[in-house]
């Protein structure tokens, strides 16, 4: 790498508005490179980081974007052959790497891994391991971490940071690289300490089914030195199948009476979440944390313990706990038009769904919660989970479903049926709708909400700009100001 491109030199990106894809644009300027990127289409809340940046993005993608030449391009996850930028790319012979090829080269080098990893949870807990690490740096400055995250993390408004000091803190995706590597991104990060949250079936566009994806988890682990550490959930047989023949310590977090890092009297009240942690059997730590949700509750207590296994103070820990601010798209609130609350919840699985729900419940207490969905993510728009998808979505008292996203790209007999959940949930009694398109969705919601509802958007794409037409229709048709 360092012979094929140096600092100043032009770096191009094809699918630039992916999470990692943008946070890695950012540190790559950070060190000093020319950087653009193309997309088929912006959307928040990447394409307002990288507009805040002033990185360049070239809709549609075209061989034009790649002239003159780029020093390197780095090829997006999403990308296929057929893209007009990677032919050109490789009748050209430009030099090419995936982003995790970069972050491994070029960032991870010399440096302490910290790899966050898992089906749910991963954005979250290391949003707030960066934040334990950042608290800690103000006392002991050769804590400060660098970072790359996907998602925006609001402590720091960042995705992304770049440090002189040894700790980097990952985000470690099971999903796979680039059309020439076929491996889970996470197999390039080499953690010399790991969390794995959960582990099911996901990615049903990659993975044949859950033994794949445990095989990868696996591997993952693997790559973890003796003298490292893995930091697993409790509670699930396909974690504890996954690290059983780690070279490492491995402990263990959760609420079983004999985790190595237990919860402990939890409770939610005033907006907060409130509980003990105990270390080996023995009180260890009261945290309080204006986040709610037990998945969150779980969140915290890995990036706890991982952060006080590598030697970060007590006190720290629960300073940073105490102040996280959480993650956009997480639960995320956009708008409180006339006493109706928007939330966006970036959702790509029925358990996230579930937990996501769960947690709103307990948020809002009495008040009538909505979930408007839309099938996005390359598991949720496959039938794989239809049942586990009717029963997370039944958590809410209305229930609105869009059509698949791009359906017709997928074989028929692999598409998920929105109109069979729907009809699961009304044989239920539960109001549920199936409305195909934003336009329909919007005026339906106009129509019915009431003060005191909140709605929950769920997508983990940009959902044709719902998140703008909702709070525009609802302000044109009420006549209230909106915040925030």
């Amino acid at each position: 790498m360092s012979e094929t491109i140096k600092p100043t030199n032009h770096v191009h990106l094809i699918g630039i508005c992916g999470s990692a894809m943008a946070s890695l644009a950012g540190l790559l300027q950070l060190r000093g490179w020319r950087v653009t990127g193309s997309d088929k289409a912006a959307y928040p809340p990447m394409s307002d980081l990288l507009e805040q940046l002033h990185i360049p993005i070239m809709q549609p993608f075209s061989e034009n974007n790649l002239e003159p030449h780029p020093d390197l391009v780095i090829v997006g996850n999403a990308i296929s052959r057929g893209n007009p930028e990677v032919e050109y790319m490789l009748d050209q012979r430009i030099p090419f790497r995936s982003l995790a090829q970069v972050i491994q080269e070029v960032f991870l080098t010399g440096r302490e891994s910290l790899v966050v990893a898992g089906t749910h949870g991963k954005t979250t807990t290391t949003s707030m391991l960066a934040w334990i690490y950042e608290m800690a740096a103000r006392k002991q400055p050769e804590r400060a971490p660098s970072f790359l995250i996907g998602g925006i993390a609001e402590n720091f408004g960042s995705s992304f940071a770049l440090r002189p000091t040894q700790p980097f803190i990952l985000e470690g995706d099971e999903y796979d690289t680039a059309f020439f590597d076929k491996g889970p991104k996470f197999l390039h990060y080499f953690p010399d300490a790991l969390i794995l949250t959960h582990v099911e079936f996901d990615h049903a566009d990659i993975y044949a089914d859950l033994d794949a994806v445990k095989t990868a988890f696996k591997r993952l682990v693997n790559l973890v030195p003796r003298r490292g550490r893995i930091v697993v959930f409790d509670s699930s047989s396909n974690v504890t199948e996954c690290v059983a023949r780690a070279f490492c310590p491995v402990e263990r977090y959760g609420f079983s009476r004999d985790s190595d890092w237990r919860i402990a009297d939890l409770s939610i009240w005033d907006g907060r979440s409130h509980w003990r942690i105990e270390r080996k059997g023995v009180p260890w730590l009261k945290v309080e944390m204006p986040v709610i949700g037990e998945h969150n509750v779980l969140n915290a207590t890995a990036a706890a313990a991982l952060a006080a296994g590598q030697g970060i103070p007590a006190d720290a820990i629960q300073q940073a706990l105490q102040s996280f601010r959480s993650v956009k798209r997480r639960l995320e609130v956009i708008a409180e038009i006339d006493g109706i609350t928007l939330i966006d919840d970036f959702a790509h699985h029925p358990t996230a769904i579930r937990e996501t729900l769960r947690a709103l419940r307990l948020q809002y207490p009495g008040s009538r919660l909505w979930a408007v969905l839309e099938p996005r993510s390359n598991t949720l728009r496959r039938n794989v989970f239809e049942r586990e998808l009717t029963e997370a979505v039944a958590l809410a008292d209305e229930i609105i479903l869009a059509a698949v996203y791009q359906a017709s790209n997928l074989p028929a007999e692999q598409v998920l049926h929105p109109e069979h959940v729907v009809h699961a949930l009304q044989n239920t009694g539960r109001s549920a709708h199936l409305l195909p398109d934003v336009a329909s969705i919007v005026e339906h919601l106009g129509g019915h909400l009431r003060s005191g509802d909140v709605v929950a958007i769920l997508s983990n794409g940009g959902f044709d700009d719902i998140y703008r037409k909702l709070p525009e229709h609802l302000r044109a048709i009420r006549g209230a100001v909106s915040t925030p």
